[in-house]
């Protein structure tokens, strides 16, 4: 027998039905060669290949993300300027109704105290889904050193808050009697700068770290979360401002104090640097320690950031266990 390969079996014409089997797998074999194609060549294909096709993909999502922050941007800025116009607008109203010989009352600082605190409340309520309702570049940083804000956003949203406030300034300007510097941020005769600047970081850790914890900080009170960051800031506000003299004073010493400022408080409550860079700004009044309100709200930040961390990295919630649940024994430990 030859060592050479078997020459094909001969079927018998009449096998019809091995014929139809050989047809069948020849045509079986023929038709994956035929259906065969080569991978495609970038240089050849007209189609687009697959790093086109990614490259598309990364397009829309870079269009997407550039969508998004210019909304977020939007309403940052239209919300910044909602609250700090109100807030200005109760300020300066409270300010002229102080008569000559009468003085500034406890009530006067309560009402402005209320009126950044309540502006707060609203705004944030309504612009939170578009933006955060951030409205404080201090807040930002708060946000994005506890990892619960892009940096990316935060930076994007940062020059809107200051936009939003020098238009909240110029507003006020131009529609109230009275100069936007009675809304200026200023130290208390007798405040030291340093004083200053610890009181404007103190006061600023409030507000932080009630953003963290009811809004950040996901639970079943969230929804309320704007509530409690606005009777923050009234809180906060109390604190800050604080009348320089409770007795009547003259007419002289009443408009003195009115084109100086009526700068009767601690530090001025500031607790947000646009807050205190729009009217500055716009009056084009600088004071030389005007620095102090970026510096205190932006320690706070780092400060109330680092606890928060610290708690979430310990499981806080293992400490006071049931405080979300819907009912039953809140905080009760087994």
């Amino acid at each position: 027998m030859s060592a050479s390969s078997p020459r094909k079996q001969e079927l018998p014409i009449y096998d019809t039905h091995a014929r139809t089997q050989r047809n069948s797998d020849q045509n079986s074999v023929n038709s994956h060669r035929s259906s065969f194609r080569p991978l495609p060549n970038p240089r050849s294909d007209q189609h687009p290949n697959k790093g086109h096709r990614r490259g598309i993909i990364a397009e829309n999502f870079n269009r997407k993300a550039i969508k998004c922050h210019f909304v977020a941007a939007s309403g940052e800025f239209i919300g910044t300027m909602m609250f700090l116009y109100f807030g200005f607008a109760t300020h300066i109203m409270s300010i002229l109704e102080v008569k000559p010989g009468e003085g500034v009352t406890p009530q006067t600082v309560v009402f402005v105290s209320l009126g950044y605190g309540f502006s707060l409340l609203v705004t944030v309520w309504v612009w939170y889904r578009i933006s955060g309702g951030l409205f404080n570049p201090a807040v930002t940083l708060g946000l994005i050193l506890s990892g619960c804000l892009p940096p990316v956003r935060g930076l994007i949203l940062f020059p809107a808050q200051i936009l939003g406030a020098i238009a909240a300034a110029g507003l006020v300007e131009g529609m109230f009697p009275g100069p936007i510097s009675l809304v200026n941020t200023t130290l208390r005769t007798g405040t030291s700068i340093t004083q200053g600047l610890f009181i404007e970081m103190f006061l600023t850790c409030l507000l932080i770290i009630t953003v963290l914890m009811l809004a950040a900080e996901k639970s079943k009170d969230t929804f309320i979360a704007p509530v409690g960051i606005g009777l923050a800031l009234f809180v906060a506000e109390i604190a800050g401002l604080f009348p320089l003299s409770y007795f009547p004073i003259s007419s002289a010493i009443f408009r003195m104090l009115t084109y100086e400022r009526l700068g009767v408080f601690y530090t001025g409550g500031s607790l947000n640097p646009a807050r205190s860079f729009g009217p500055a700004v716009v009056s084009g009044v600088f004071p030389t320690y005007h620095w102090i309100y970026w510096v205190g709200p932006g320690m706070a930040g780092v400060l109330t950031t680092g606890y928060f961390r610290l708690v979430k990295a310990l499981n806080y919630e293992e400490a006071n266990p049931g405080q979300d649940s819907a009912g039953g024994d809140l905080g009760h430990n087994t």
